[in-house]
């Protein structure tokens, strides 16, 4: 695999003390109830495992091999059920209706298409099953942080590994074709989450 990929997962893992500083609390009260069988699209270095109830089946879908040993790492020492894949999140490789839960974490940002992610979740989620999101979205359309999102957008999707910012996942999330969508915005009071803000936290039902 390429030099990036092995230095980006270094940088992720280095970033997770901050992350927790930043989305632990929001993780908690989110993955509260998790139980069963619960899918992570892209888990990174393994950030959200620590948040995980006991006794639940995770999977995680990472396509850079580099995160592995960080994710493992993690799971060995929150005691959790854990299996990785190299798939991706337009292509799970899973079978229809396996999961309670599908986690996503600031992922959909730098997929080539949420349509085609969501659409994944959808059909391996089961019935009344759960897509839980934390995920920065645009700034609101006419303001000045959209147009920077707008002109950083090239090098920012270089430098952070496909991420968009400008991207309105919220509004393909709702647009996706889900029973229920529930989501609040919030904000991150911080200079260097400037380009990334705001934020989206919320659930949406498979039908």
């Amino acid at each position: 695999m390429s030099l990036y990929q092995r230095a980006f997962a270094r940088l992720m893992a280095l970033g997770d003390g901050r992350q927790h500083q930043l989305y632990g609390a929001r993780k908690t009260a989110l993955f509260a109830d998790l139980a069963g069988t619960v899918v992570e699209i892209g888990p990174g270095s393994g950030v959200n495992l620590p948040y995980y109830p006991p006794g639940l089946r995770w999977i995680g879908i990472e396509p850079n091999p580099h995160m592995h040993p960080f994710i493992r790492e993690q799971a060995a020492r929150h005691g959790l059920d854990a299996a990785l894949r190299t798939t991706t999140a337009g292509d799970l490789g899973l079978p229809d209706a396996s999961a309670d839960a599908v986690v996503s974490t600031l992922v959909l940002c730098s997929v080539p298409s949420v349509e085609a992610a969501l659409a994944e979740v959808q059909r391996v989620l089961r019935p009344g099953g759960r897509l839980l999101f934390i995920e920065h979205v645009a700034a609101p359309e006419g303001t000045g942080l959209r147009r920077y999102q707008r002109a950083i957008r090239p090098l920012w999707k270089l430098l952070a590994d496909g991420c968009r910012p400008d991207r309105e996942t919220h509004r393909l999330i709702d647009a996706a074709g889900f029973a229920e969508v529930h989501y609040d915005h919030f904000d991150l009071p911080i200079p260097a989450a400037a380009v990334v803000r705001p934020h989206i936290i919320g659930t949406a039902v498979r039908r």
